[in-house]
């Protein structure tokens, strides 16, 4: 009995210190034992979005952009609760989705050669263009579009990972 205490009391410590960590603390689902929440992109130019996680639930969205990420924030066994940029959440079967590198421009904004804003000027992208993530930190994305490579804002993008448990 002494041992089943010890373990459980070494349970709760650890679960306290996790909490008490706030953003250092990761949810993993059970049924994919990836992260909760996270991005991942459209598999295929058509997804439907339901209003729950079966066939039997109506049709509320029809996605049709190959790469659109998506932030996954619940999951069941085949079904994936999902957040898109505009904010509307539905449900998609999880076979819709892959992980990818794909993020995309909120906002029209400037990529630049370094992760300053003072650094010169590669591109202007606009709104809605689809980027290749190449690694975040400190604020900013490097990325690729297109034949241009560069750094954006972190704020600038819909899809990086590094910054979804933050959502």
């Amino acid at each position: 009995m002494k041992r089943a205490v010890v373990i459980l009391t070494g349970f709760l410590v650890a679960s306290a210190a996790a909490f008490a960590q706030g953003a250092d603390y990761v949810r993993v689902s059970k049924f994919s034992g990836k992260e909760v929440p996270r991005f991942e992109t459209l598999k295929y130019n058509a997804v439907n979005g339901r209003a729950g996680p079966s066939r039997d639930h109506p049709i509320v969205w029809r996605y049709e952009r190959k790469g659109l990420p998506l932030l996954i924030i619940k999951e069941s066994q085949n079904w994936r609760r999902v957040r898109d940029p505009e904010g509307a959440e539905v449900w998609v079967h999880a076979r819709m989705l892959e992980p990818d590198t794909i993020a995309m421009v909120q906002s029209d904004t400037v990529m630049h050669k370094a992760p300053d804003a003072m650094s010169p000027k590669v591109a202007r992208l606009e709104a809605t263009v689809l980027v290749e993530l190449d690694g975040c930190g400190q604020g900013w994305c490097k990325v690729t579009a297109k034949h241009y490579k560069g750094f954006v804002p972190t704020t600038a993008l819909w899809g990086d990972n590094t910054s979804a448990a933050a959502l």
